[in-house]
């Protein structure tokens, strides 16, 4: 555990003393937002509807199928 906490706090102080280092992690945080973001919207959307028997027969239906 302590060489977790050692690596967590390496990294901590470097991007910590970087001059620009709180801009760039703005910067990662909103593309990180925005990728999720599009991804759930565009490519995960819920596909089962219902009830939870309604949700498993749908289930059970699409798996004997294929």
């Amino acid at each position: 555990m302590k060489i977790l906490s050692n690596i967590f706090y390496f990294y901590y102080d470097g991007f910590r003393s970087m001059t620009i280092g709180r801009t760039l992690w703005l910067i990662i945080a909103i593309k990180l937002i925005v990728i999720f973001a599009v991804l759930r919207v565009f490519f995960f959307q819920p596909t089962l509807h219902g009830s939870d028997e309604e949700k498993a027969d749908q289930v059970r239906e699409n798996l004997l199928r294929h």
